[in-house]
């Protein structure tokens, strides 16, 4: 839920540990919900279903073009634009443009996996609704959080709020809908 917006709101239970957060998880997973999103400190594996990042096809796609480019650049220059018979060599030197077409695939691909991680984390993201929650900082120390997206199809406000303060957590909140 974090490279998306909550349209519709979100419902938010704070845990006092792993254990109960994994356990809430997998209770909320068994009812049906698919919309769930983990707070921890740490990494937890909770079978979340994650989609696959669509990064590593860019990357390949981009560092393609950048070979294909930078080719195609010194082809241009030395057997169209500016052919020299030195030596009796040939005009289109492939072992010659090896190294520089190389080194455009790599600018390429890694100038993709550079920006494409910026656009995949909505880095810089300087606020997010979660932010404004009272002690939500503590997430990155000793807190455990579990997010439902209020558009999940089996979410509806007075179940998914008496569902989640039945797995016993600190608190349960309710966050409206992002403008």
């Amino acid at each position: 839920m974090r490279d998306r917006s909550w349209s519709s709101g979100v419902y938010m239970a704070e845990f006092s540990s792993a254990r109960e957060l994994l356990a809430a998880v997998h209770a909320f997973a068994e009812r049906g919900y698919t919309q769930l999103e983990t707070y921890s400190p740490v990494p937890l594996r909770t079978g979340i279903a994650r989609r696959r990042s669509w990064l590593p096809m860019v990357v390949f796609v981009a560092g393609e073009i950048g070979g294909i480019v930078s080719y195609a650049i010194q082809w241009f220059a030395n057997v169209y634009s500016y052919p020299l018979d030195i030596g009796g060599r040939p005009a289109n030197a492939i072992p010659a443009f090896i190294i520089p077409t190389f080194e455009g695939t790599v600018l390429a691909a890694s100038l993709a996996a550079f920006v494409g991680f910026f656009v995949i984390a909505r880095l810089p993201q300087p606020w997010h609704p979660v932010f404004d929650i009272d002690g939500f900082e503590r997430a990155t120390i000793d807190r455990y959080w579990l997010a439902v997206d209020a558009a999940d199809p089996h979410s509806a406000p007075d179940r998914t709020i008496r569902e989640l303060g039945a797995l016993s957590p600190v608190r349960v909140l309710q966050l409206d809908a992002e403008r």
